[in-house]
């Protein structure tokens, strides 16, 4: 895989509408340098790709599932009241995106 360029970190950085000073691409620079680096020690270890995949960190991982308790909800014209707009059965929220 290719290494990250500053035109590539730019280019993500104007699709994530986030902007980024030269410092601060340097700095995301400097970062997926560490995360190569590392990368490339794991890959080195002997035999690494006979390792099986885990699907929780903690081989002895157990669940209990609790039993369902139907209970009283709050009307949601109750739960409304403490906002200060809403549309039908929804409460309004100021745009953040443009």
């Amino acid at each position: 895989m290719s290494k990250f360029t500053k035109e590539m970190v730019d280019d993500y950085a104007e699709k994530l509408l986030i902007g980024l000073t030269p410092e601060e691409n340097q700095m995301v620079l400097d970062e997926f340098e560490v995360i190569d680096a590392s990368l490339d020690t794991v890959n080195n270890i002997e035999d690494i790709a006979k390792v099986e995949p885990m699907t929780h960190c903690l081989d002895d991982f157990t669940y209990t599932l609790r039993e369902d308790i139907i209970e009283e909800s709050i009307p949601i014209e109750e739960l409304l009241a403490n906002s200060d707009e809403t549309e039908g059965s929804e409460i309004t929220v100021p745009k953040i995106v443009g």
